[in-house]
Parts: structure tokens; sequence; C-alpha cells
């Protein structure tokens, strides 16, 4: 069995630049698996190979020596990272938005400075904008495999995803609720209204006061949620309220899609 080579240790800048690297070469694997079908016709190699002529003999000459070179995946890459890092630059010299949502999630900057809050749980949730007051319980994971929502006795009262950070801390905290019932609107009926720049409160266990900006509002198909953008981003303290909404089909279904808001943390107070 051959022996693994001893490497000498790497320099902070260096390995840096390699998990950067291998986080953005993570991200085109990833992009590149939603890009194309699962299934891709090739050609098989040995029934299409072309004939080969046998090589006219040259006469030799002296070899070369050549350093060995990076390899070409490797310029790619890094290629293709600096043309990001290059855009992104752009875009925050411009405001102009210049690479899809999808391909850069997580790696352009967030508004403004934002806090970074210890675990606590969410107890109440406040937005002006939709006149919402309502207390926050704890929702886990339904029999199915998706998130628990609160039950119908209790449609004015949004749900905390118990597997999600909590308010403030780096990642996604999820917050779900009721669009209505069979008796009128419930807490989140209002969501699909909020608009970019509205804020949403957030209250916490250990009484601080988490205040988020929404960045967007998406409506996606329940069969097409991107899991990603709602769940994968964890560049920084982020809130995503999730509810129902498009058309009724009724059954277990019952909505079409799912309306989600995507908000940033921009500030906490000790409410």
């Amino acid at each position: 069995m051959a022996r693994a080579r001893s490497r000498p240790p790497r320099s902070p800048r260096v390995r840096a630049v390699a998990q950067l690297v291998a986080r953005v070469a993570g991200r085109l694997r990833r992009v590149a698996g939603h890009a194309v079908t699962a299934s891709v016709t090739t050609t098989d190699p040995v029934a299409h190979a072309a004939q080969v002529r046998p090589a006219t003999r040259r006469p030799a000459r002296p070899a070369r020596s050549v350093a060995a070179g990076p390899g070409l995946p490797v310029v790619l890459v890094a290629g293709l990272m600096v043309l990001i890092v290059a855009l992104l630059g752009v875009e925050r010299v411009t405001g102009l938005s210049l690479l899809p949502d999808r391909f850069i999630a997580g790696l352009r900057p967030p508004p403004r400075g934002f806090p970074v809050l210890p675990a606590s749980p969410p107890t109440r949730i406040a937005i002006d904008r939709i006149d919402v007051r309502a207390p926050v319980h704890h929702v886990g994971i339904a029999p199915d495999g998706s998130i628990g929502v609160p039950d119908a006795a209790r449609a004015q009262e949004a749900g905390w995803y118990d597997q999600s950070p909590t308010p403030g801390q780096y990642g996604p905290t999820v917050i779900v609720g009721h669009v209505d019932t069979n008796t009128g609107p419930a807490v989140f009926h209002g969501l699909r209204n909020l608009r970019d720049g509205d804020e949403v409160e957030v209250t916490r266990e250990d009484g601080k006061v988490a205040v988020f900006e929404v960045d967007q509002v998406q409506r996606h198909g329940k069969e097409k949620l991107p899991v990603d953008e709602v769940y994968g981003d964890f560049s920084r303290p982020n809130l995503r309220l999730i509810t129902c909404g498009g058309r009724w089909v009724g059954g277990d279904t019952g909505y079409a899609d799912n309306v989600v808001v995507y908000a940033s943390l921009v500030r906490a107070s000790d409410g």
C-alpha cells in the first residue's frame, strides 16, 4: 500500500483562498445540477470511436523540462471566482444587480451592518405594515416530514420551526403561520402584501427584539420550493416567514403555493 506524502503546512492566506475556491466550486456543482436534467444522453465512446492512423515517426528531440502547472480545472474555477468577485464589486458600487440570485445566494453582502445574537427562542412577532401582533410558539416536524404548522385552534398565532436558528443567530429563522381558516383570515393573511424595506420585529425569550428588513416576497409552488434559498443561507442572520397562497386545490395540499418572505437582520434592541 502506497504511503501518503507529507505536505508542508499551508499559510492562513492559502487556506482562506482554498476555502473560497471550494465554496464557489460547490456552488457551481449545485447550479449545474439544477440547470440540467438528471438523465443526459451521451455518446458511446467505443461504438463511435474514430479509426486511428499510425503516427509518422519523426526524429526524437531533446526533452524539455516543463514545470507542472495548476491544471485546467483549477484555472477555470479560479477565473470564475475572480469574475464573480469583480461583478460583486461592480454591484456594490453601481447598485445594479448583475448576477443571478440563485447562483450567488449567500455571497452577496447584506445591505448594511448587522448584529449577531446568542440563542434565544422567539415569543412574539410584530409587523406594522399588515397590522400583525401575535404570539409565537414552537412547531417541529410533521409526520409527513414537512415543517409542522400551528393547530387550527391557534390560527392567530405563528409557529417557530424549532430546528431552525433562533432570531439573530446566523442562518434563517423560520416562522410559519396560516393564511386563513374556514372561519376567516388567520395570522399571516396579509403576508403577500409586504414590500421591500418593510420591518418585522421578533421578540425573544431574553427580552431582546430582533428587527428584520424585508428583502423580497416570493410565491413558490409547494412542489418547487427552492430549498437552498429558503433554508440554506447561513451567511448572516435572516428570517423566513412562510404561509400558503395561490390557487385552492383542496385535499391535503390546500393552497397550491407557499408565500415566502425573505428578510435580513438589521438591528436589535433590548425591548
